[in-house]
């Protein structure tokens, strides 16, 4: 399993499809965007009061003050004009804002704003519920209902309310049992690996999912590609993609093998390739047990017995990232010998895995 994380514009595109839901009106918007000609395609823009926020995988907007709230389509576009391509610093990381999305403002009380989170274990899935859901939620993992469900198994209405559900009004419990079992059935159907609605809003006997973050699993994409529809899995906040990792994903969308790269420290002293997704990650887990990981400079795994000609390019990539800067320390390589003699030694300490 290779949990992917997806953009909001794309889970509320999914949930809409295939929930009775209340999140279809969603109007994506990037640096390229002709804000003036949006009522044209999105009408209810200029009928509804708005909310404005990113849709780059950033957590916690709201407490960044990163979400407008409650404005017409002037003030929306106003608000984006000034956040469009604006750097920000979010903890240690600094990126550019270039992905919104404009929805419609949704009134409501705090008392019915709820939490709900479904994530997968090694022994199945677990549905966390917060009767307290919205900016403030806290530590849902001390606060929340919670509800373990076996690999194959599918919660019945009466465990859900019974479990979750014993701090929400009883006129409401089984509207909201209805939605977490239908929404569970298309967490396991679509293959999710995470997803979180916060706040999941109830009011008027109807169900809003106004924020909410997912993950898919990746390895299966040739089961739901057409169903998922998503032109492309997203970067972490802050992070560009670098050419040589999109040459080496294209490799892997040509080979039957896998192949899989991803730069996250450059600088880093330690570079690795290893044969097997498995070993990759218990290698990567062991180097992080020693001490080393924030001298980690990737990830990346190749296995499906690729040929000696995807392998030596794969090695190649790896070591002209390695080499692209000196660094007076050294550098660990753990990989192939072919491509490290074609590549020169350049001060590389080469372990063979």
């Amino acid at each position: 399993m290779a949990p992917r994380a997806i953009r909001e514009f794309d889970g509320k595109r999914i949930l809409s499809k295939y929930l009775n839901v209340s999140c279809h009106e969603v109007c994506p918007v990037t640096p390229k965007t002709d804000l003036a000609s949006l009522p044209k395609q999105f009408p209810w823009l200029l009928e509804k009061r708005l909310v404005v926020k990113p849709d780059q995988l950033i957590k916690r907007r709201g407490k960044l003050g990163l979400i407008k709230v409650n404005v017409n389509f002037d003030d929306a576009c106003s608000w984006l004009s000034e956040k469009i391509n604006q750097t920000i610093q979010i903890g240690q990381c600094s990126g550019e804002l270039n992905r919104f999305i404009i929805e419609p403002f949704v009134p409501h009380a705090l008392n019915e704003e709820y939490y709900v989170c479904i994530y997968s274990t090694k022994d199945g899935d677990t549905i966390y519920f917060y009767e307290q859901g919205g900016v403030d939620v806290g530590d849902v993992d001390s606060k929340a209902h919670k509800m373990d469900v076996p690999i194959g198994a599918v919660p019945s209405e009466e465990e859900v309310i019974t479990t979750l559900l014993g701090g929400i009004p009883n006129n409401n419990k089984d509207l909201v049992a209805g939605f977490i079992m239908t929404l569970f059935k298309l967490y396991s159907d679509l293959f999710f690996t995470y997803l979180e609605i916060n706040p999941l809003v109830v009011t008027n006997n109807t169900v809003h999912v106004l924020d909410m973050a997912a993950k898919l699993d990746d390895t299966a994409e040739y089961l739901c590609s057409d169903k998922w529809s998503i032109k492309e899995f997203p970067t972490p906040f802050g992070r560009k993609r670098l050419p040589e990792e999109d040459y080496i994903k294209d490799l892997d969308e040509k080979s039957g093998a896998s192949l899989k790269l991803t730069i996250l420290n450059p600088n880093g002293r330690i570079w690795l390739m290893v044969a097997g997704g498995g070993a990759s990650v218990i290698f990567s887990d062991t180097v992080c047990d020693l001490g080393g990981a924030s001298e980690i400079a990737n990830y990346g795994e190749y296995s499906g017995a690729p040929s000696e000609t995807q392998t030596y390019e794969y090695a190649k990539t790896i070591l002209g990232l390695m080499t692209k800067t000196p660094n007076p320390d050294g550098r660990c390589f753990s990989s192939m010998v072919t491509a490290t003699r074609n590549h020169g030694n350049h001060g590389l300490v080469v372990n063979l895995v």
